[in-house]
């Protein structure tokens, strides 16, 4: 996948080029962080956490501490996916560097399996 714009990534290819005057180290350095935070956010349902099964669809590291964070669900009726969205800014405002987290569910493209990572696909059974 491509990088978005100066700042923002798309998951599936976590790097950032500089843009905003921070070195890009810093940024890849916070980019990393937030994912090991979002790693540590399972869906109830699969015993995956919500990066590796491809629920993540953008990071935007902003300036001043402001993060956002686009995400889907396996499924539109999810009947946690209020609660899901308040355990994502949970885990990423704990993250040095970030002041601000603004999470923003989002249905297109529609999620599918194809968005795990294979290691995930591979303990599912799936491949």
């Amino acid at each position: 996948m491509t990088v978005l714009d100066d700042r923002r990534i798309d998951v599936a290819s976590p790097t950032l080029a500089a843009g905003d005057g921070q070195p890009p180290a810093v940024e890849g350095d916070l980019t990393e962080r937030i994912i090991a935070a979002l790693r540590t956010v399972h869906d109830p349902e699969i015993p995956v956490n919500i990066y590796d099964l491809g629920l993540i669809y953008r990071i935007d590291p902003k300036q001043q501490g402001l993060v956002e964070i686009d995400m889907t669900l396996t499924a539109p009726g999810c009947p946690v996916a209020g609660e899901m969205l308040k355990w994502v800014e949970a885990a990423v405002s704990g993250v040095e560097g970030v002041g601000t987290v603004d999470v923003s569910l989002v249905f297109d493209p529609p999620w599918d399996k194809s968005r795990m990572s294979e290691d995930v696909q591979l303990e599912l059974g799936l491949i």
